[in-house]
C-alpha cells in the first residue's frame, strides 16, 4: 500500500493553502481533487473581498492558489475518495479508500468543503453565477440598488435576506410553507424591514433571462396562481451539508448537525493526527478567507504532529529499550524535575526521553497513564512498567535498582 506523509482530500481554499504551508515546511503531501481545484469559488464569477485582490474571477483565483502549491512540488491526484478508515488505538493507522488504489498517511486534512442544496427550478444551473448565488456576502455588494429575490424560510434565508437590504432596492423572500421557519426573533425583524417582502406558500418553478437572470416564476401551491417577479438576483438559501459521504461508516470523528466536522483550535478532530479545515468544518463563517486560514493552521499543525510522532517513534516505539519521563510543562515541579534530569542525565551517561504531555495529550491516554510525574519502560514498542517519580532519587532507583 502506498504511505504518504500527510494526504490532503480537497482541493479548495483550505486544501490547497494547507498545501502550500505544509510542502514549505518540508513535509511530504499528496492532494486528492475531484475535478477542477479551487472547489465552490469556481463558480463564483467575480470575488472582492480576498485581501489583496480587488477583484478576481473564481476560476483565476482557484487556478492561482493551485499554480502556488505546485511551485513548492505538491503532487496532485484526480481522483474519487470512497471511505476513510481510521485505527484509534496506539497504531492509529489512517487509510484512504480511492478509485485508484488505498493510501496510507500518517497524518491528514480533511478539507472537502460543503454543497449548496438545489432549488432544481428550470434555469437555476444556467443562470448559476449570472443572477443566481448561493452566498449573499460574496455577491450581495454587486446588486446594489436593484431587486434580488431569496429563496427559502429558515434561519440563513432570513438573516442572508436581511443582510441583502444593505446593497438591493428590494428583496423578496420565496417560501414554500405559509411560514417562515427561522426563529421568532429573525422573522420579526425581516418581517419590520420596508425592504422585504415575504412571498409565502410559492414554489419557484422557472429562473430566466436572456444573458442574465432577469425574473423568477413563482407558483402559490394552494391555489395554482403563477406570479412573475423581476430580480436581478436570485440568493439560495435552501441547505447546506458537508461533503463527508466518505464519512459514512465513521464513527470516531466528532460532528455536529447535519455531519460538520468538530475540530479544536488547531483544526485537529477528535480523531488523533486527523484534522479538518474550511468549509467541511462546524463553524461561524464559510468564505475563502476563511478557509484560507484553516488550511493554514493544519497545516502547520499536521507539521507538528507529525514531528512529534516520528521523534516518539525513533526514540520510545522502535528501541528494544527505551526510558521516558511523562510531565506536563504546565507543573512548575515537573518543569523543576525535568531540568534535574537534564543535568543528571549527562554525569550517568543514560538516555531518558522526556514527554510532555501537556502537548502530547493522547499518548498518555494511549499508554494508560493516569498520574504524573511518572517514569516508564518501554520494551520494544509496549510499556513494561511505570512508576510514579517525586525526585531524581527515584528515577535513579527506577532504572538502576528496577523498583518503584
Amino acid at each position: 500500500m502506498e504511505n504518504r506523509q500527510l494526504v490532503i482530500i480537497g482541493a479548495g481554499p483550505a486544501g490547497l493553502t494547507a498545501a502550500i504551508y505544509a510542502r514549505r515546511a518540508g513535509v511530504d503531501v499528496l492532494l486528492l481533487e475531484y475535478g477542477l481545484s479551487g472547489g465552490q469559488i469556481n463558480s463564483t464569477s467575480e470575488i472582492e473581498n480576498y485581501p489583496g485582490f480587488k477583484r478576481a474571477s473564481g476560476l483565476s483565483l482557484g487556478q492561482a492558489f493551485r499554480e502556488h502549491a505546485e511551485s513548492f512540488g505538491a503532487e496532485f491526484r484526480d481522483c474519487s475518495v470512497n471511505s476513510a478508515i481510521f485505527d484509534v488505538s496506539s497504531h492509529g493507522d489512517k487509510i484512504i479508500r480511492t478509485n485508484q488504489g488505498d493510501i496510507s498517511a500518517d497524518a491528514l486534512i480533511i478539507a472537502s468543503g460543503s454543497t449548496f442544496s438545489r432549488v432544481g427550478c428550470k434555469g437555476e444551473q444556467e443562470f448559476k453565477g449570472r443572477g443566481v448565488s448561493y452566498c449573499a456576502v460574496c455577491d450581495g455588494v454587486f446588486y446594489e440598488g436593484a431587486p434580488v429575490a431569496v429563496i427559502g424560510g429558515g434561519n440563513s434565508a432570513v438573516e442572508e435576506a436581511d443582510y441583502l437590504t444593505r446593497f438591493a432596492s428590494k428583496v423578496y423572500i420565496i417560501h414554500r410553507r405559509e411560514e417562515f421557519r427561522a426563529e421568532r426573533i429573525l422573522i420579526e425583524r425581516v418581517l419590520s424591514n420596508p425592504k422585504i417582502e415575504p412571498v409565502l406558500g410559492y414554489v419557484v418553478d422557472e429562473i430566466a433571462g436572456e444573458n442574465m437572470a432577469e425574473r423568477v416564476v413563482a407558483r402559490n401551491l394552494k391555489s395554482g396562481d403563477v406570479r412573475t417577479i423581476p430580480v436581478e438576483g436570485i440568493f439560495v438559501f435552501v441547505g447546506i451539508k458537508p461533503n463527508v459521504d466518505f464519512l459514512k461508516d465513521d464513527k470516531n470523528i466528532r460532528r455536529a448537525g447535519p455531519g460538520w466536522i468538530v475540530t479544536d483550535e488547531k483544526m485537529e478532530t477528535s480523531v488523533e493526527g486527523v484534522f479538518a479545515a474550511g468549509d467541511v468544518r462546524d463553524k461561524f463563517l464559510r468564505q475563502v478567507v476563511t478557509a484560507a486560514g484553516d488550511g493554514a493552521v493544519a497545516a502547520m499543525a499536521a507539521y507538528e504532529y507529525l514531528s512529534n510522532q516520528y521523534y516518539l517513534k525513533d526514540t520510545l516505539f522502535t528501541p528494544k529499550r527505551a526510558y521516558a519521563f511523562f510531565m506536563s510543562s504546565i507543573n512548575p515541579a515537573h518543569l523543576a524535575l525535568a531540568s534535574e534530569l537534564e543535568a543528571w542525565q549527562k554525569t550517568a551517561n543514560i538516555s531518558i526521553v522526556v514527554v510532555d504531555v501537556h502537548r502530547n495529550l493522547r499518548i498518555k491516554d494511549k499508554l494508560g497513564i493516569n498520574e504524573l510525574p511518572v517514569m516508564v519502560e518501554m520494551a520494544s514498542g509496549e510499556k513494561h512498567r511505570e512508576c510514579i517519580v517525586s525526585s531524581i532519587g527515584d528515577i535513579r532507583d527506577f532504572i538502576t535498582i528496577k523498583s518503584c
